[in-house]
């Protein structure tokens, strides 16, 4: 891989990890539609430490406060009186779902989708995929109260949020799409949605990251994937932490329309060009 294509699969990992249309997703498409290789293990790991280095520096302060609140609410044995706390433990509640469905399933979905297994099949499947996500965030748009703040969010909220962020190892579902699906369903305000999705995506990025890293480490870099792996890491984070300011301030006044849009559009392209063997 060349700098230049770092760079372009960076900046798709930046901007998909974070709006609602799936990042996995457009990592399979792209490669697919330009005939490349599959990118290797040096760059998943690059992609995942820029998309987590964005999240943690936008979320500094917020993250912060946590890593002090929930220590701190242990030694004082009051745990959950501290709202910082609280909503730590309800991102370890929200963690625990697709740290179990990951461990049991990864590999199997690894091997079809990004192996080359699935071939045309897994983009249909990647196209289903967006095309389904994109109706069922439809119908929580259409019946969502959007009254909730993010303070408001709990310990359900946080379990139920979880148990959505589980679908998100299907390339086509969107860890960001299928969690803020489901907190608007729960009654959030559509930005209050995208910041605990933000928030709970935290240890799934780490923990994915940190099994990938420990893999390389143990391999080492060639002089060419250390190019490659700067060349995207740094355009993950640059275009990922924008991602994450743009669809804040977006959903504070706008619906997720245009995400629906796009999913339905991208799914039904995919699926003509497979029909009629383009690709």
């Amino acid at each position: 891989m060349d700098v230049l294509r770092a760079i372009i699969l960076g900046a798709v990992q930046g901007l998909t990890e974070f709006l609602p249309i799936s990042s996995s997703a457009h990592l399979i498409i792209v490669p697919w539609l330009f005939g490349w290789e599959e990118s290797g293990l040096a760059f998943d790991v690059a992609l995942h430490l820029g998309t987590l280095t964005a999240v943690l520096v936008y979320f500094r302060a917020e993250l912060l406060q946590i890593a002090v609140a929930v220590p701190r609410g242990l030694v004082q044995r009051r745990p959950f009186a501290d709202p910082m706390a609280r909503l730590g433990w309800i991102i370890l509640l929200g963690s625990i779902p697709a740290a179990v469905v990951g461990f049991v399933a990864n590999d199997a979905i690894d091997s079809f989708f990004h192996a080359g297994e699935g071939g045309n099949t897994a983009i249909v499947v990647v196209a289903l995929l967006l095309i389904t996500l994109g109706a069922v965030l439809a119908v929580a748009e259409r019946v969502a109260r959007h009254c909730r703040p993010m303070e408001c969010v709990d310990a359900r909220d946080g379990f139920l949020v979880g148990l959505a962020q589980t679908l998100a190892l299907l390339p086509g579902v969107s860890r960001s799409g299928s969690t803020i699906t489901a907190g608007l369903f729960l009654g959030l305000k559509r930005d209050a949605a995208a910041r605990f999705s933000f928030l709970l995506g935290v240890p799934a990025i780490v923990g994915a990251g940190a099994l990938e890293l420990s893999t390389l480490l143990a391999r080492g870099l060639t002089a060419a994937e250390g190019r490659t792996f700067i060349a995207g890491m740094v355009t993950a984070a640059v275009v990922g932490y924008l991602a994450i300011a743009f669809l804040l301030r977006y959903l504070r006044t706008r619906s997720t329309l245009i995400f629906i849009v796009y999913r339905f559009g991208l799914g039904l392209l995919l699926l003509l060009l497979v029909a009629t063997r383009v690709r």
